[in-house]
């Protein structure tokens, strides 16, 4: 890191370091902006080739078709991951209103509820009643609701539980989200949140390390715990209103 020149406020430092992340991340974007251009070129093109090759009548032709389906097949790889990167990457400029946590909860429990069905999965909730008030942008927030959701998915190819649990704890609201599905060991559980890291084949490693970072936007904190065969637990801790209310609403709140 750059030492902060002497000096200094320490919010002259920390608004340099914003102002630094901000044009990195701009730059992150822009790259993956260019690259998705000549992306979309070549999946046009592929399936021009597809099309063309759509009854293959010699070897050659067959050959053909599947080293076209193979380059589909990374293309389609490719903007998944450079659409992850692009959520990833970009700043945070959160609309912070009062809501009830609970209702976030249960709407992505609706939201989910086809996919967890087709999936084997028991989604059980527990949801505290009179549950202090929190801060949120909510549109933000129910993406990071939805990486940890799909992550409990993905943990159970073979159905299972996923049990979501709030409750009050002091000036905080803690959300936890439990599976039954196959679990980490400790060497998997300390990464988790590295962007790029994933043991998931063809997995971007961007949905956990995404959570994190809108999670700490809001000014809470995410853990995790986890057993191989045992499941996994993810805990998100929120500050509640109270707590909160000496800190302006209105603004930008960037990580």
């Amino acid at each position: 890191m750059i030492p902060p020149p002497s000096g200094s406020s320490p919010d002259q430092v920390n608004q340099k370091l914003v102002d630094q992340y901000t044009e990195i991340a701009r730059l992150a974007g822009g790259l993956a902006h260019e690259i998705k251009n000549p992306l979309s070129t070549i999946r046009l093109n592929m399936e021009l080739l597809a099309e063309d090759l759509h009854e293959p009548e010699t070897p050659r032709e067959r050959r053909a078709l599947a080293k076209v389906n193979v380059v589909q097949r990374e293309c389609q790889r490719l903007q998944e991951l450079l659409d992850d990167f692009l959520d990833f990457a970009k700043v945070r400029r959160l609309k912070l209103e009062p809501t009830d946590l609970n209702e976030q909860v249960q709407e992505m429990i609706h939201f989910f509820a086809p996919k967890a069905s087709e999936a084997g999965i028991e989604v059980i909730d527990y949801l505290a009643t009179d549950l202090p008030t929190v801060l949120l942008d909510r549109e933000t927030f129910r993406g990071a609701l939805l990486n940890l959701v799909l992550n409990a998915e993905q943990a159970m190819p073979n159905g299972g539980q996923l049990m979501v649990r709030s409750r009050a704890a002091g000036d905080q609201v803690v959300l936890e989200l439990i599976d039954t599905g196959c679990g980490m060991d400790e060497g998997v559980r300390e990464h988790v949140f590295e962007a790029f890291f994933s043991t998931k084949r063809g997995g971007s490693g961007l949905g956990l390390p995404t959570a994190r970072k809108i999670v700490e936007a809001h000014g809470g904190q995410i853990d995790v715990q986890s057993e191989p065969g045992r499941g996994t637990q993810f805990s998100i801790k929120l500050p509640t209103l109270a707590r909160l209310s000496v800190v302006p609403v209105e603004g930008t709140v960037e990580r």
